[in-house]
């Protein structure tokens, strides 16, 4: 995977509506102050908890964030994504904008338009379109690249065989091709071809990692945390995560923890970064920031690994 890994990247997918305006700007200044610099956010982001049935607030509660902040623009790199915002107000999947050039064009100029930029750092594919030829996709994301629009682009949610086959496509047309993947990824696992209750996720496979290592692609990984189930009793693991495995992999990292002098959270995103994958971690409170960004401090050892890897 290539020197570009961000290491802990600041997900914000509740701005503007699970988590106030206020809150959110109490969490960006927090992420900055202690040497965050990616945000990821969507245009989607989060229509399904907006009264609107649309995404769009948390690029807008980012772009309030940067008219808030003058100079903030220059100490942020700003990831968002095209495929999933509606284009009927709470009528998904059936609305959902695609991956087609046009829908790909728009998306990309209303996202500037909230965030109120002229670039975004990095664009994502937020999950695979194959009613749209893929050589349709990659001209589109080609375009915006050549623009300066988006510096970098990006396939969430795709199987390695697609990314690698856009990979050839926007070597042939001369475009900037996905040089990033971002899919669902933790310590624990669930079951194995158990499907996965949150629409349009798709979990890092092994192909996936074999794929970023042979063409030095960066790897994202989203639901790091899987939303608190670590630490909280009141957000137990999803019933895909029963099973032996992740009993022994949880009494490893209550012990390790331990031994390290961390959180558990802590060591989960210590394994993340150990590996060169950018673990994302959405917030709602400032002290959660202060936790994450600790990560980068734990120091796991070879043996750390080893006894995680039997775990598992």
């Amino acid at each position: 995977m290539n020197n570009t890994n961000p290491g802990i990247v600041l997900g914000t997918m509740g701005f503007g509506t699970q988590v106030d305006p206020d809150t959110s700007f109490a969490i960006l200044d927090s992420f900055v102050a202690g040497g965050g610099d990616w945000l990821d956010t969507a245009n989607c982001y989060s229509f399904w908890a907006d009264p609107s049935g649309v995404g769009g607030a948390s690029e807008r509660v980012i772009g309030a964030w940067l008219r808030a902040r003058p100079g903030a623009r220059d100490s942020v790199r700003i990831a968002t994504k095209v495929r999933q915002n509606p284009l009927v107000p709470h009528v998904w999947p059936e609305s959902a904008e695609g991956l087609s050039a046009r829908a790909v064009h728009a998306g990309m100029e209303e996202s500037l338009e909230r965030l109120g930029v002229d670039h975004v750092d990095m664009l994502w594919a937020h999950a695979e379109d194959r009613t749209v030829p893929l050589e349709e996709t990659v001209g589109a994301f080609g375009e915006l690249a050549a623009k300066g629009t988006a510096l970098r682009v990006g396939a969430a949610n795709h199987t390695a065989w697609r990314v690698e086959r856009a990979r050839s496509l926007a070597r042939d047309q001369g475009a900037e091709p996905w040089t990033a993947l971002q899919l669902r990824h933790s310590l624990v696992q669930p079951r194995p071809l158990t499907p996965l209750a949150e629409g349009g996720h798709r979990h890092l496979t092994p192909e996936d990692l074999d794929l970023a290592a042979s063409e030095g692609l960066d790897v994202w990984a989203y639901s790091a945390l899987l939303w608190g189930s670590y630490t909280r009793p009141d957000k137990p693991f999803p019933d895909t995560y029963d099973h032996p495995g992740t009993s022994r992999v949880l009494a490893v990292l209550g012990d390790i923890a331990d031994e390290v002098s961390a959180t558990k959270n802590q060591v989960v995103l210590a394994w993340l970064l150990h590996q060169g994958i950018a673990p994302i971690v959405g917030v709602s409170r400032v002290q959660h920031v202060e936790e994450a960004l600790a990560a980068r401090d734990v120091r796991l050892t070879d043996e750390h690994l080893a006894r995680f890897g039997a775990a598992r």
